[in-house]
């Protein structure tokens, strides 16, 4: 499940809040929206909120009701200079990319595809479940080193966990207290699954940016409320967060180093400026060799003209 970001998600004659280096309680509202066939709320980018570190992207997708072949229903479309991570909660999904890949993911499992200078994906009904769909889509902004190089797909079936006073902790990506995650990653971060009871102490970076994205429940964050379709943002310079709950709670701790060089994202792409995105969709809608073909029998998705395009 993927994008499409749009001007409404950050308008680019909005100035970025930055990353403050002291310890702050942001708190911004998710825009409800549809990707295929599930609503999804973003939490991630928002006006005067682009980035958590490298995380430039938060779709929580669902809860929503899926058969055997209807799905996500997400066909194939392009991505350039980012990852996507598909972390499920409820429910299974079938993604297949122009790498050749074909995996179906189920809960406590990762996929984690690198789109390089240029990757097709889809994302689709199973073929044999049915049920909920509840998961989460994240993108990373990948540096100046890796976004020109090659795609690559990962699948991860067991992710590092440890126990904390009142939440088990999963690892999707990077370094958490004495945990690392298989999962690559080209810039300092992390990313991790809380699954809270009570009262839970975090760990953290003081040098990097933090921010929380509630899936199930909701927390208190220095007396203010955390449900979810907010974004919660803690800039830097904590050593420990304590998060306090009154009921079974799921979040989304995303946090990293701040992410120093300019994006500039439209549609599925994540750039540094316009030409590079003129120079995709010009491919994309041409269909030529630049981004591959994937295998799939949903329609590919059409992309309109860039908003600087049609003036």
């Amino acid at each position: 499940m993927s994008g499409p970001v749009t001007q409404s998600d950050a308008a680019a004659n909005v100035a970025d809040s930055g990353h403050p280096s002291a310890p702050c309680v942001e708190i911004s509202e998710s825009r409800d929206g549809q990707v295929g066939n599930v609503q999804v709320r973003r939490a991630l980018p928002r006006k005067g909120r682009r980035m958590v570190g490298a995380w430039c992207f938060a779709d929580h997708m669902g809860p929503a009701d899926v058969t055997e072949n209807s799905g996500l229903d997400v066909g194939p479309h392009p991505h350039i200079g980012l990852q996507t991570l598909t972390w499920l909660i409820d429910g299974e999904v079938l993604h297949r990319d122009s790498l050749g890949s074909e995996q179906v993911i189920k809960p406590g499992q990762l996929n984690l595809m690198t789109s390089g200078g240029a990757v097709t994906h889809a994302e689709e009904a199973t073929g044999h479940y049915r049920g909920v769909l509840e998961g989460i889509q994240l993108w990373v902004a990948l540096p100046e080193s890796t976004r020109h190089g090659d795609g690559a797909f990962e699948h991860h079936v067991d992710m590092p966990q440890m126990d904390l006073d009142g939440a088990v902790a999963t690892v999707l990506v990077g370094n958490f207290g004495d945990l690392v995650s298989p999962a690559r990653h080209d810039t300092a971060l992390v990313g991790v699954d809380l699954n809270m009871h009570g009262p839970t102490a975090v760990p953290l970076n003081p040098g990097w940016e933090y921010g929380l994205v509630v899936l199930e429940g909701a927390i208190e964050l220095h007396g203010r409320p955390l449900p979810p379709g907010k974004l919660g943002y803690l800039g830097r310079g904590r050593d420990e967060l304590v998060l306090n709950v009154a009921e079974p709670t799921r979040a989304i701790l995303l946090g990293g180093e701040p992410f120093d060089e300019p994006i500039m994202m439209w549609w599925n792409f994540v750039a540094r400026n316009r030409a590079e995105i003129d120079a995709a969709y010009a491919s994309w809608s041409a269909q030529d060799d630049r981004f591959g073909r994937v295998r799939s029998n949903l329609p590919l998705i059409p992309a309109k003209a860039p908003f600087w395009q049609q003036n």
